[in-house]
């Protein structure tokens, strides 16, 4: 986990994570349906391409997964997380979750976002409400001499308390000069426990709440992960350094999530 050293290193992070929040603000005005997940991935890369930035997502394969071919991750539905960009068109009613990293100077942020497409349910709306309460709850909890198991406890407080289940296959993480780095940051645990948070450090928390259960498979394309029981997920993230005044969300930008 990256511990910054410098104001300078801190306000790199801190353009990364504008960009990525101004992206991210962008790309939601623009999603309707018809529009295909293939369609938003080259709106995507050409923001990426026009502000001069890395992608933090393409070509990314971490153990031996394949790289990811595309600049932003598109889960729609029962999907949870790193859905691949493709010819799926967008249908009224649907729940899109847009995963977007990029890199500044050599720093990376990244975000998630939780999107209706047209008119959806009172039951999608309330998941994806409660998600982001559950994300928010979490980075309350980031300040000088918490325990990351506080953070994890928050998150899942708030989801299971609304009846909802929390994944527990795939986690936050720290980022900082790499997009994953140590430690990992689950969304369920104990509160009291694991390291002390430190003003300098970095963490990307992103829950993942389910409205079944919390069970996950990842299809064969080796990437985008389901709900086992073909229920409805919905995902948040920030990325959140602990700073001498707090929590500073880095990618939160005025009208984003």
């Amino acid at each position: 986990m990256i511990q910054l050293k410098s104001e300078r290193e801190l306000e790199s992070m801190r353009v990364a994570g504008r960009h990525v929040g101004d992206i991210l603000v962008w790309l939601r005005e623009k999603v309707e349906p018809g529009m295909t997940t293939g369609e938003i991935d080259r709106a995507a890369l050409r923001q990426i391409e026009e502000r001069k930035l890395g992608s933090s997502f393409l070509g990314y394969g971490p153990r031996g997964a394949p790289p990811y071919p595309a600049v932003i991750c598109t889960s729609v539905n029962e999907e949870i997380v790193h859905g691949i960009p493709g010819p799926r068109e967008l249908k009224e009613g649907d729940v899109l979750k847009l995963d977007f990293g990029v890199i500044f100077e050599g720093f990376h942020g990244d975000s998630a976002v939780s999107i209706p497409v047209g008119a959806i349910d009172e039951e999608a709306q309330a998941l994806m409400d409660a998600t982001r309460r559950a994300l928010y709850a979490g980075i309350e909890q980031m300040r000088e001499g918490s325990r990351l198991g506080d953070v994890s406890n928050a998150i899942q407080g708030v989801a299971e308390s609304e009846g909802y289940s929390v994944v527990r296959d795939f986690v936050g993480h720290g980022i900082g000069r790499s997009l994953h780095e140590p430690p990992q940051v689950p969304n369920f645990g104990p509160s009291g426990r694991g390291p002390r948070l430190r003003t300098g450090m970095v963490l990307a928390l992103e829950p993942m709440v389910n409205l079944g259960g919390p069970a996950a498979q990842v299809l064969e394309d080796g990437w985008t992960a389901t709900t086992a029981d073909g229920k409805l997920s919905a995902h948040f993230e920030h990325t959140v350094a602990i700073t001498a005044n707090g929590p500073e969300v880095l990618t939160q930008v005025p009208g984003s999530h």
